[in-house]
């Protein structure tokens, strides 16, 4: 476990396992132990490096808002401290735009991309399932996020995987201030018209039941990078790797294993 200084923030990251360098990137307000129902099959073959985003966890929480492409900076500062020239990528949600971003700016540290749950731009994209968001926000911590179930979660998600979810995230450092910042970010972002410019070999992977970023976004991500796959787990809501753990783990996998194959054959 480490910090990195970037401009105006320190960014805390981590990282467990060998082989070729994955970056992880988590969206608005998780951190990066969010990553844990997936993290030891990525970590029992390869390098992956984890961090939190600013203003969430252990990182710091500067004055915003927060840009998506300075979050796209934290993430190469992130790359720069662990002496990473280029990782695979793989980003969720918010998370899945920043890793857009780094690649558009950063090309070069990009090796591949896997883009879940997320969208090619905040305000002008496939707008939530509203109905679904909770009519209240309650002052407890856990109640609040209990409240955000039928916004995250398909409707068959098991409520111990849920309540385990919960645990890890009011377990985490979380900041009011950070959220809105992060959140802005999100809003004033757009790289729909820049993604043809990605190079990277790219995979989109979506659930059927996203309705905090329904599945069309992932679609049109998807048919703006050049040679991008497309793959929608049934099931799945917004947060996959609870929802579908097995499904998320085979398709990364056997993504990083294609790309790790093609770069040995090369």
């Amino acid at each position: 476990m480490a910090y990195v200084l970037n401009r105006d923030a320190r960014i805390y990251w981590d990282e467990a396992g060998s082989g070729a360098p994955v970056l992880m990137i988590m969206g608005l307000s998780f951190t990066h132990e969010m990553w844990f129902r997936i993290a030891p099959a990525v970590a029992a073959k390869y390098r992956m490096i984890a961090f939190d985003n600013r203003g969430m966890g252990r990182s710091d929480v500067p004055r915003g808002p927060y840009t998506i492409a300075r979050m796209a900076s934290d993430a190469r500062a992130v790359l720069d401290a662990a002496g990473v020239e280029s990782a695979h990528v793989v980003g969720a949600s918010m998370g899945g735009m920043i890793a857009q971003e780094l690649t558009l700016r950063y090309p070069e540290r990009v090796r591949s991309l896997i883009l879940g749950c997320t969208t090619s731009r905040g305000l002008f994209g496939k707008w939530p399932e509203f109905r679904h968001a909770p009519r209240q926000w309650d002052s407890d911590r856990i109640e609040r996020e209990r409240s955000l179930r039928p916004l995250l979660y398909a409707k068959a998600t098991r409520d111990e995987l849920i309540e385990e979810d919960l645990r890890v995230r009011c377990g985490c450092t979380w900041s009011y201030k950070g959220f809105l910042n992060q959140f802005a970010g999100i809003l004033m972002w757009s790289a729909y018209r820049r993604l043809p410019r990605i190079a990277a070999p790219t995979m989109v992977v979506h659930g059927d039941e996203d309705r905090l970023v329904p599945p069309e976004n992932g679609r049109v991500l998807c048919s703006r990078i050049r040679g991008a796959r497309f793959e929608l787990i049934r099931g799945a809501g917004h947060v996959l790797v609870t929802d579908q753990p097995k499904r998320s783990i085979e398709l990364i996998r056997d993504f990083l294993g294609q790309q790790e194959r093609r770069k040995a054959a090369a």
